[in-house]
């Protein structure tokens, strides 16, 4: 997101009368050449213009952060008198090692 300065919020400032000047391409490339853009509507942020792909490192990044959220409250939680074991839950299941062996898994 680059470094949190004065200037650097200034210059991604746009006041809505642009797109009413029919200024809206100019801003997309503005947003493609500089990162994002906060639209100004009656002297209020309304709302931030940024890439697709800006986007949606934000919203993994967001789910990163809920995901481990999650996994350390269950790690607080944890009781390790209440688990099994790999071979014990196969074996609570019905699975053997050559079923396992038998599935075809792809992975992302």
């Amino acid at each position: 997101m680059g470094e949190l300065s004065i200037m650097n919020i200034m210059k991604t400032i746009v006041p809505i009368t642009r797109f009413n000047q029919n200024e809206a391409s100019k801003i997309f490339d503005e947003v493609e050449a500089s990162g994002i853009k906060i639209v100004i509507k009656n002297n209020s942020p309304a709302c931030v213009l940024m890439s697709p792909e800006q986007y949606e490192s934000l919203m993994e990044m967001l789910s990163d952060y809920i995901l481990q959220e999650e996994a350390e409250k269950r790690m607080a939680s944890h009781n390790p008198d209440e688990c099994l074991s790999q071979e014990e839950l196969m074996q609570e299941l019905g699975i053997s090692q050559a079923d396992l062996d038998a599935v075809d898994v792809e992975i992302e």
